[in-house]
Order: structure tokens, then C-alpha cells, then sequence
């Protein structure tokens, strides 16, 4: 069998498999876009995801390649060049290129009407090319390999810009605003810094450890603003972030395990209720804090990385699961507070202070279930759905939700001598006995 007619006998049911994988991975937003140098090593992938860009008017990707050699699994196999080569493809076109593929025989990914082609390797002297965008909108830069049998390796640069008032502008069209809007979000947290160290500062008598940590917490925060601002401003102008992405990924590890930590502190009531954790209430810590080191590596992976790596998408799943974990064991102190104040205001006479408390402890489960939520699900669909060029706007929501979050748990737990937690109120016992006997909204 000739060269020519292993090509065309290629089948195409595993090419709608992996357009079905694309799809997946296309519903999970990239974290940045800039230059980038990607290692293809013995990939027999029919198609390799490299990036995600939303391009504006007369946009530009270059791509080039290096140190390009194959091998096939077939003996006396020989390279067809045309049959290799990359393009673009916007999201939208991925239902007719299934179409055309369930109607076309021998079916190849690179013949199809609806992809850009940006290079074949037909020029066997230099891999290399480039294009202008002259239709707006988000584009996957994808690798095409239409002989199944043949295994590449090669250095990829990819290139993929804007042109913002004449010049560069490496950030995707909908990314654009996101070094202003996180640069807001730094002058704000450190306000927030700032008031907070007042009022430790005005009321340290009353100060307790968990004040120290929720202090900690906002400043880790408002470091990891700053560094996502100078992140995405010098990937805007140059296309790498110039050793700020590091700075972004340890501060935001500091920031995701101590806000987690706060989370299970608070609900535990520790140096608010009791100068101690119960055993089971450390094993909740014990899973938590090894979870967000093992999620933020996960995280730090899935962006350093990008799509073309072959367990990509295996490391974003392992971050979801990671993540929905965290977030499960998160709730079960506030439960076992909620439980335990309850039984005790059958027994302890204190019904006023406990019935406060069980308030209190209610709002607070309350909003962290609606925190998580809003902020790990809510964003995600309704990101996979809104126009590329508002990404930034669902980047405002959730650091918009992060902010009153916060402001709710550093108001409601601040260091101040009316906390419900420290201070016994004289109101009629027994109305409040009456009404945690008869009020069922404190059952979980």
C-alpha cells in the first residue's frame, strides 16, 4: 500500500472522539495567553490544543517550529507533509466540522472549509508562518496530524497578539482591562489591611490568635492582587510576565490555604468559643491544608503547561476534584458547631447567648455555601458562555464576591466586646428557649 493511500484510509471516528475532547477542553479558560515555547514530544495525537486567544480586529499569531523529526509504528511508512500542519478554529465551528466529518469519507481535520490554515509542512525548508485576523473573535490554535501511525516531536513557538493603539498587546481581547481592574482590587485590600490593623489596634485587649491569621489572610490577598496586576501588565506589553507569575503563584498559595484555614477556624469557634481544637476538628486542618498545597501545584501545572501537554487535562480534573473536596470538608465544623451550640441550649440555661450564636453560626454557613458556589460555579458557566471580549467583567464578579465575602466574615468577627461569641446578653431567657425549640431553621 502506498504512502498516498495510508493517508486516505485513515478512519475518522477517533477524529470525532477527540473533537468531542477539544470541546471539554475548550470550556475550560486558559489563564493567560502570551509567547510561549511548547516541547512535542512522540505525540501521535491526530490534534494537539496549543492556545486559546481572542483576537480583535487585525490580530495577528505567528507560529514556528523547531528540531521537527517523526516516526511511524508502521514499518517502510513514509511522511506525507500535506497531511500535517496547523490551524485555527473558532468554538462555533466545531458542530459543522463534525457534520462534515460524519458525511465526508477518510476524513481529514486539515481539509476541512471551517479551520484557518496557517501552515502546512508541504515546505519542507522552514516550518514556519503566520496570519492576520481580519474576523474578530476567539480562536484554538490546534496541531493537525492526519497520519494515526505517525509519532512527532518538535520545539513549537507560537506567538498570538492584539494591536492596542499601535502597538502589541499580548493579552486576549477580553483579558485587556484585567491589569487596571486587579491593580483597584490592590488599593482596595490594602484599605482593608489598613482598617483592620486599626481596629486590632483599638480593641487588642480583645484581640484573639484567629485575628492575627484573618490579618494574614488579607495581606497575602492584596500581595497576590498586585502581583496579578504587574503579571498580566507585562504579558500585555512583552508576552511573558517577567518572573511576577512566580511572585502570583506563591502569594496565592498563601492566600488559598490561609482562607481556608479561617474558614475551618471560624467554624470550629477556636480562641472564640475555646482555646483548643477538638481531635476530629484537627483532622479536618490535617486534610485541608495538604489538599490546597496539592490544588495550588495542580493549579500552577495546568498554567505553566497549557492545552499541548498530554496530561492536561488530566491535571484540570484532578484540580476540580481537589477543589470540590476542599470546599465539602470546609463545612463540617460549621455543622458540628451549629449541632453542639443547639444541644447546649437544652442544658446550659444560657438560651439568649446560644440562640445568638446559632444566628450568627447560620448566617455564616449561609454565605460560604454561597460563596463557593457563586464563585466555583456560577462564574464557570456562565464563563463558557458570555462573549470572549467580557471575560474581565466575570473576573470583577468573582473578586467582587471574594470582597464581600470577606467583608462579611471580618465584620461579623471582629475583635470587639459585643461579639455574639464573648458576651452574654441579658434578653428574656425563656423567649429565647421558646423560640430554639420551635424554630427548625437551625437543623441542618
Amino acid at each position: 500500500m502506498g504512502n498516498f493511500d495510508f493517508h486516505l484510509n485513515l478512519p475518522h471516528r477517533p477524529i470525532l472522539h477527540l473533537l468531542n475532547v477539544l470541546i471539554i477542553i475548550s470550556l475550560i479558560p486558559s489563564s493567560v495567553s502570551e509567547i510561549k515555547n511548547t516541547r512535542i514530544i512522540d505525540d501521535s495525537r491526530p490534534m494537539i490544543l496549543f492556545e486559546r486567544f481572542g483576537f480583535a480586529q487585525y490580530g495577528n499569531v505567528a507560529v514556528s517550529v523547531r528540531d521537527f523529526s517523526w516516526k511511524s509504528t508502521r514499518q517502510n511508512a513514509e511522511l506525507e507533509p500535506s497531511s500535517m500542519g496547523f490551524f485555527l478554529v473558532r468554538d462555533v465551528s466545531f458542530p459543522s466540522i463534525f457534520n462534515e466529518s460524519e458525511y465526508a469519507d477518510n476524513f481529514c481535520i486539515l481539509w476541512s472549509r471551517f479551520v484557518k490554515i496557517i501552515f502546512k509542512f508541504d515546505n519542507l525548508a522552514a516550518y514556519n508562518g503566520s496570519m492576520l485576523i481580519e474576523e474578530p473573535d476567539e480562536y484554538s490554535l490546534i496541531f493537525g496530524n492526519c497520519q494515526s501511525e505517525t509519532q512527532v516531536s518538535m520545539d513549537v513557538h507560537t506567538e498570538m497578539y492584539n494591536i492596542l493603539d499601535g502597538n502589541k498587546n499580548f493579552l486576549p481581547a477580553g483579558q485587556t482591562p484585567l491589569p487596571r481592574l486587579y491593580f483597584i482590587f490592590f488599593l482596595i485590600y490594602s484599605v482593608f489591611v489598613s482598617v483592620w490593623i486599626f481596629i486590632c489596634i483599638k480593641q487588642r485587649s480583645d484581640i484573639h490568635k484567629i485575628h492575627m491569621i484573618m490579618g494574614a489572610l488579607l495581606l497575602f490577598k492584596a500581595l497576590k492582587m498586585i502581583c496579578a496586576s504587574e503579571d498580566k501588565m507585562y504579558v500585555r506589553k512583552t508576552g511573558t510576565p517577567h518572573g511576577w507569575d512566580v511572585a502570583y503563584y506563591v502569594f496565592g498559595f498563601f492566600k488559598g490555604t490561609m482562607l481556608f484555614t479561617v474558614i475551618v477556624l471560624i467554624g470550629t469557634g477556636w480562641s472564640f468559643l475555646k482555646p483548643y481544637l477538638q481531635e476530629r476538628e484537627k483532622k479536618v486542618l490535617m486534610i485541608v491544608i495538604p489538599l490546597q498545597v496539592m490544588e495550588n501545584i495542580a493549579s500552577v501545572i495546568i498554567a505553566e503547561t497549557g492545552p499541548a501537554t498530554k496530561d492536561w487535562l488530566t491535571w484540570n480534573q484532578i484540580f476540580l476534584l481537589l477543589d470540590v473536596a476542599c470546599c465539602c470538608a470546609v463545612f463540617l465544623p460549621i455543622v458540628w458547631s451549629i449541632r453542639g451550640l443547639r444541644e447546649a441550649s437544652k442544658t446550659d440555661g444560657k438560651a439568649a447567648r446560644n440562640l445568638e450564636k446559632l444566628t450568627l453560626f447560620k448566617h455564616f454557613y449561609i454565605v460560604v455555601v454561597g460563596y463557593l458556589y457563586f464563585t466555583r460555579i456560577v462564574v464557570s458557566a456562565v464563563s463558557s458562555v458570555i462573549s470572549y471580549r467580557f471575560e474581565w467583567v466575570m473576573t470583577a464578579a468573582d473578586e467582587g464576591a471574594s470582597l464581600a465575602f470577606y467583608l462579611f466574615i471580618f465584620h461579623n468577627f471582629q475583635p470587639t466586646q459585643k461579639n455574639p461569641y464573648l458576651v452574654i446578653d441579658d434578653k428574656d431567657e425563656a423567649a429565647a428557649a421558646h423560640m430554639l425549640e420551635e424554630d427548625d431553621s437551625f437543623e441542618l
